[in-house]
């Protein structure tokens, strides 16, 4: 937990690896001690005493940690999916540090993440959401990022899309970025 808190990716890796020699499962190893570790960054980064690159640095940290983790999850098929999770970039930007670093977290507390890239168009996100749609019973959550003013257009153009193709009452829609507000 400690680890991910410092960012220190190499030392995380040590001690999954270490935990999974001793026997630990990699559910334990994730619920128990990497999602508490990014909790408190998050806790850190409301405080005033993170900011976005120590974020970053710990989020990748717990990446590393995935990268051991997920194969082991899947056979063992204890990792049930927490929701399926479309992100991607706003077509027009290509700035990708915040929709990445909400990929790995979210990716980190179980969801099931489809990052569509960056500068999507608009029948990109339809169509990634009429795919999971297809695969996947219950709620389907479409993210959108975007960090120049002139690209969040973009974001009413995908809502509009998801209506127009029957799947809003299966999709809920989350934006952000810098220059998005509450309203």
């Amino acid at each position: 937990t400690q680890a991910v808190i410092d960012g220190d990716g190499k030392k995380v890796v040590e001690l999954v690896n270490a935990a999974l020699a001793e026997r630990s499962t990699p559910r334990t190893i994730l619920a128990d001690h990497l999602i508490p570790g990014m909790i408190e960054v998050g806790k850190l980064m409301q405080e005033g005493e993170y900011f976005i690159p120590e974020v970053l640095k710990s989020a990748k940290s717990m990446n590393g940690a995935l990268e051991i983790l997920e194969p082991l999850l899947l056979a063992a098929g204890s990792r049930e999916s927490a929701g399926c999770v479309i992100m991607g970039t706003v077509d027009g930007d290509i700035h990708d540090i915040g929709k990445n670093l909400v990929c790995m977290l979210l990716k980190g507390s179980g969801f099931e993440v489809r990052d569509v890239g960056v500068s999507v168009p608009v029948h990109k996100f339809v169509e990634a959401a009429k795919l999971a749609a297809k695969e996947r019973e219950g709620k389907i959550l479409l993210g959108m990022s975007g960090l120049i003013t002139p690209t969040l257009d973009g974001m009413p153009e995908v809502i509009r899309a998801i209506e127009e193709a029957g799947l809003r009452n299966r999709v809920k829609i989350m934006v952000g970025g810098a220059p998005v507000t509450k309203e």
